[in-house]
């Protein structure tokens, strides 16, 4: 991407843990021509936001600064379903990895669970939260909760909440974007990768009305897309 501020749109600053790839609102993005990606959707998008290789790279970094700050803990990692799937297989691969080259050592059972809060594009007023062991069996435990985008915190802090119901020991959360909206609420996940316009994004296992999913960058969806998807 390109270098620090300035017209290339992409900075760096502090959120999370420390540091986080902030990309402002006048970032042009990547032509869908410099990538492969799924034939059947040509025409569908406006342009890659987020390359594959850099979502790989800027996970690993997280996973280490989870490993950095709660190593050597059991950790329950609840996964949310089904964006959150892809980034959670692969922050967990890179974890274990670390893990198996450390003097720390990171013990982790995966869960999950699933959140329905949107309707073709559009956020919900209800959130279903659906699937997942008892959540009683969370008392006194670890939990790290994975997530592909926060946009107002709203639907993660219902989940904080009916988990903080149950006690467990520590809670963090660890998300690969963070959506700028009109009406955030100034609710960080603890961890996160990128910080993203208000832009409705597909790809990397993040969906509209279950299509994109196989797409491996995060991409723009265009007015075309929207359309010929929607339910």
């Amino acid at each position: 991407m390109a270098g620090e501020g300035g017209s290339g749109g992409v900075a760096r600053s502090g959120g999370g843990r420390g540091v986080v790839v902030n990309i402002s609102d006048n970032w042009p993005g990547y032509s869908l021509d410099l990538f492969t990606y799924p034939q059947h959707y040509y025409g569908d998008l406006e342009y890659v936001l987020i390359p594959h290789g850099i979502i790989v790279d800027r996970t690993e970094r997280l996973a280490k600064d989870i490993m950095q700050d709660i190593g050597d803990n059991d950790i329950v990692v609840l996964c949310v379903l089904k964006g959150g799937y892809k980034f959670c297989a692969d922050l967990v691969e890179h974890i274990k990895n670390l893990s198996r080259n450390s003097e720390r050592f990171i013990s982790m059972k995966v869960d999950f669970v699933r959140l329905k809060s949107y309707h073709n594009d559009q956020s919900m007023q209800d959130m279903q939260i659906m699937g997942g062991d008892d959540l009683s069996k969370l008392t006194g435990k670890n939990v790290l909760i994975v997530e592909d985008i926060v946009g107002t915190g709203r639907t993660m802090k219902v989940l904080l909440n009916n988990i903080e119901k149950y006690k467990p020991k520590m809670i963090k959360v660890a998300s690969l974007l963070v959506k700028r909206t009109s009406r955030p609420d100034g609710y960080r996940p603890d961890y996160y990768g990128f910080e993203i316009p208000d832009l409705f994004v597909v790809g990397y296992a993040l969906d509209y009305n279950e299509h994109f999913r196989d797409l491996n960058h995060i991409c723009v969806i265009n007015d075309h897309g929207k359309a010929k998807y929607r339910v």
